[in-house]
Formats: structure tokens, sequence, C-alpha cells
């Protein structure tokens, strides 16, 4: 892989993805290049459909269809990502099937914006998320890697719908997209027209809280499979665990209204989740105690306010 392919991908990387970027940084070499590969690449897919003003929806398709022949060795590769994207899908053999999941729940954005329930929001994410998962599996080379897969799906899950809800604000005021069921905003009596202009009440946060339970219990058994990953590769998936589950904590902070400001992290905060996450690590090697301790997701049998950070011996 030639290095110029790998700092154009890794540029891309630090640049959109911060949060997951940090994590990565602690990823061995020999994945941490393949990584930075497969987020510029999926990047390339997101911006295909996410910076799209006044580009027609056919233009978008052909679009993706252009970057699924060079994705797949079908055509010859425009530009030094799709390039070192080709050479990381030969060395890892990675399915031909998710590379099609992946282009195809892009292509789905061009056309759709609600999602009727949470299954059907589930089918997307099969292609947007846990296609993801299964590819950063395949290049971590588990030795258990049927094992290890099931529950990077989950975890992959569980990243996008922590995205999904951070991103609320964003996704409808420059994209019109609602990734919240409309079951659920039925279930607590939210319209669409109500989230369109933005308006936050109880029953939205009701929707939020939902949502955010739902997407805790993916976390848990994402986090449940780290054991089946090398012993290298399983601190740097944990702390992106952590880190993207502190986003939860920010939304009750903020009382669930996501409407009127998005959630952040600041560096501060990210460093502290990475210096008890470390900590921990240090003294227990089991991911899911240690995400028990430390991450923002409450333990089984709490209320939705609980924490799990007050079980263990906090850090001195």
């Amino acid at each position: 892989m030639h290095r110029k392919h790998i700092a154009a991908s890794k540029e891309l990387h630090r640049r959109t993805g911060k949060t997951f970027y940090l994590a990565t940084k602690f990823l061995p070499r020999r994945v941490r290049r393949a990584t930075y590969v497969l987020y510029a690449f999926f990047r390339l897919g997101d911006e295909i459909v996410d910076d799209a003003d006044d580009v027609p929806p056919a233009t978008q398709r052909a679009e993706l269809e252009s970057l699924r022949a060079q994705a797949l060795g079908e055509t010859e590769p425009e530009g030094p990502v799709l390039a070192a994207f080709q050479d990381i899908r030969e060395r890892y053999d990675i399915p031909k099937s998710e590379i099609d999941l992946f282009i195809d729940a892009m292509a789905t954005d061009v056309a759709t914006a609600r999602y009727e329930t949470a299954a059907a929001l589930h089918s997307y994410m099969r292609g947007s998320a846990a296609a993801v998962g299964v590819m950063m599996t395949a290049i971590m080379e588990p030795e258990l890697e049927a094992m290890a897969r099931p529950h990077a799906v989950k975890l992959g899950e569980a990243f996008q719908i922590t995205n999904f809800l951070r991103d609320v604000r964003e996704d409808i005021v420059e994209r019109n997209r609602i990734y919240l069921p409309q079951e659920t905003l039925r279930k607590h009596g939210v319209s669409n027209d109500q989230l369109e202009a933005l308006e936050f009440n109880e029953s939205f946060a009701a929707v939020i809280a939902d949502e955010l339970q739902r997407t805790e219990a993916l976390y848990r058994e994402g986090v449940a499979g780290i054991r089946y990953l090398p012993a290298d590769c399983q601190f740097p998936v944990l702390l992106a665990a952590v880190l993207y589950a502190e986003y939860h904590a920010r939304i009750r902070a903020q009382g669930y209204d996501v409407l009127s400001r998005e959630p952040s992290l600041s560096t501060a905060r990210k460093l502290r989740c990475l210096v008890r996450t470390r900590w921990h690590w240090q003294w227990n090697r089991d991911p899911e105690a240690v995400f028990r301790r430390v991450s923002a997701v409450p333990a089984i049998g709490t209320d939705s306010h609980g924490s799990s950070r007050g079980e263990g011996t906090p850090m001195r």
C-alpha cells in the first residue's frame, strides 16, 4: 500500500471523525493504517449523499455505482483512498457482499428520509453500520472471527444510533432526515411537523429516553464480544465504545433536548474518558467489567438517570 494513499486516508479520518480517531490511535500499526483507509472509504460514500445540495438523485446514484465499481476492483480507482481500499479488500478478503450492503444503504439515503419502525431502521443499518463492524473485524484478523462478528455488528449499530441521537437537529436542518422510528414518535405523541419546527417538549424527551435505552442494550451486546478480538485491539475498541457512549451522558445532562443544540464532547472530557478507561484496563482486562465501571451506560436494573460509574473504586 503506497504511503501517500495511507496519508490521504488518515487525513480524511482525522478531519471528519474526531471521536473515533482518538480511539484508533491506540490500535496496533498493522490495524491502524487499514482503519484509516476503511474510515475514509466510508466517508466517501457518506459525502455523496450528505453533501449533495442541488445534486439530482440520479447523479448521486450514479456516483454511488461508480464508487461500488471502484471499491470492488471492477474499474480503476480514482484517487488515493480508493486505491488503498482496493488493496485492503484484497489483503483481508473483505466480502464483496459487505461492500454491496454499504453502498446499497447509502443509496437508500438518496430517497428515504423517514423510517416507520425500529426494524426498518435496523435493516438500513445492516449496510450503514453493521457492514462497517464486519469490515473492521476482518482487518483485525481475530482467531475467533465467527464469534467476534455478531458482537461487532451490534457495536457498529450502537455507534450509529448514538450518532443519530446526537445529530437529530443537524439531520433535520441540513438534510430533512429523521432517523427516529416513526412508531416511537407516535407512541409519545410527537409529530414530524414538531420535529421539523425543532419544538422540544417532554414528549420528545421521552422519545430520546426510549432510544437511549435501546441503544445501550446494543452497547452491552457489542462490548461482550471484545474479548474475542486480538489482545492488542481490545483496549482501542473498548475506548471507542466508552467515548461514543459518553454522548449519552451529555444528552441526559441537557434534559434530552437535542433539538436546541447538538451535544458535544470537549477534548478535556474525551481525555478524562481515556484516562479512566486506561486506569481500569491496567488492573482488569475484562472489557465488560471496565465498560460497566467507566461508561455512561447505566447498569442493568438502574433507572435512566443511574450510572454504572459508581459501582467500582474511583480512580485516584
